[in-house]
């Protein structure tokens, strides 16, 4: 198939870790044999941006080689507050984009919003389009009055939808007005990447003390994340020699460090920022336990890694989180967000995890390959005109 991706959300030199799964997925395509053409719209960087927005925006390549894949990066006009606008002109940037290149056999809108807002114009093109949701894409969007009906109008019209989470897909089925009809690719994890690995081993390359617990926190430093109560958790739960490391950059960082000294743990807690992805997988080794504390997940890859890793999870309930952790949610998955009980948890997860068959069980069969398999079903019947009634 030769496919067209539209999407919000890609890796480029410059943001080499955001978007990493994406660009796994369709190098994974390109693999199998498809012929495979992203174009990511970005905002003009001008000078009325923050400097350090500007700098992110400017020096974003507009054409880019990533894992074999052609990347085009038009650019549009971006006003604050418009966000109708905003989404329009970024359709408008990859439809002109698209016209400029053979027709494809697909498009996916993959980053469900803003990418959905092209179905209208790809339906007139009387082009197959497969909306695919990721996570915040579809339910922040669903959340906000005025979008969810932009959304739902974009799933109807395309016909096709597919989602990482079943939690994902009841939203996106119901936006589009067909239970049941949306179709289930959920992210792999790269198990030759993510593996066990000798703890004191990886300690030592990391540079963390032998001595004590490693509670390991990954992902961005904001509100949705929540990492200022996976801190408090810690500093109820543990004590020294432990050690809460974060990765992940964001706005919170400053609220972080503020919280930690507030709680006299700033001495064990460490934020090393965002790391590449073989660094990652050492962390995991080196940890003892995954903390995730998100408020809204999508299917989160973070809880495949750890796993993957045979490392246990302590998570909060959120999205398609259940569905990884599996019969582990039972140990590994609270509905509450009091960090007493959190605490009360994670001591316990410390001090009895789970054997390492159990967690690697949890995920064998989340490979990239299943997840290739299923796309490609999802897209055949796009092209194939098999339309939503």
């Amino acid at each position: 198939m030769r496919i067209e991706v539209l999407t919000s959300l890609f890796p480029a030199r410059t943001r080499p870790y955001e978007g990493l799964f994406a660009e796994r997925r369709w190098a994974g395509m390109r693999a199998r044999g498809h012929e495979v053409h992203v174009v990511q719209p970005l905002p003009f960087a001008t000078r009325f941006l923050p400097l350090a927005r500007w700098r992110a925006l400017a020096e974003v390549p507009a054409r880019e080689l990533r894992s074999g894949v052609e990347v085009e990066r038009p650019r549009y006009l971006h006003l604050p507050g418009r966000v109708r606008g905003n989404a329009s002109a970024f359709a408008r940037a990859g439809l002109r984009a698209l016209a400029r290149r053979a027709r494809p056999d697909v498009v996916v809108c993959d980053y469900a919003w803003p990418a959905a807002a092209a179905v209208p114009r790809l339906v007139e093109l009387r082009l197959p389009c497969l909306v695919s949701g990721r996570g915040s894409d579809v339910l922040e969007v669903a959340g906000e009055a005025g979008l969810a009906d932009e959304l739902a109008y974009a799933l109807r019209l395309a016909g096709h939808w597919c989602a990482v989470s079943q939690d994902l897909l009841r939203v996106m089925d119901r936006l589009g007005n067909h239970p049941g009809h949306g179709v289930l690719v959920p992210n792999g994890v790269d198990t030759a990447l993510f593996r066990p690995r000798a703890r004191a081993e990886e300690r030592r390359a990391l540079a963390l003390p032998a001595a004590g617990r490693v509670v390991l926190v990954v992902g961005h430093l904001i509100e949705r994340k929540d990492p200022l109560l996976a801190l408090e958790v810690f500093a109820r739960a543990t004590q020294a020699p432990d050690r809460l490391v974060f990765l992940g950059r964001g706005p919170l960082l400053e609220a972080v460090r503020a919280r930690a000294a507030a709680l006299g743990v700033a001495e064990r807690v460490e934020l090393r920022g965002e790391v590449a992805p073989e660094e990652l997988a050492r962390h995991y080794g080196a940890a003892d336990v995954l903390l995730l504390t998100s408020r809204r997940e999508g299917r989160p890859n973070v809880v495949l890694e750890a796993l993957a890793s045979a490392r246990p999870v302590l998570a909060t309930e959120a999205g398609g989180t259940a569905e990884v952790l599996g019969p582990l949610a039972a140990r590994s998955l609270l509905r509450t967000r009091e960090p007493g009980e959190l605490a009360r948890a994670l001591a316990a997860l410390l001090a009895a995890p789970p054997r390492q068959d159990e967690l690697l069980a949890a995920v064998a069969h989340l490979t990239w390959e299943a997840s290739f398999a299923a796309l490609e079903g999802a897209l055949s019947a796009a092209v194939a005109g098999e339309r939503a009634a």
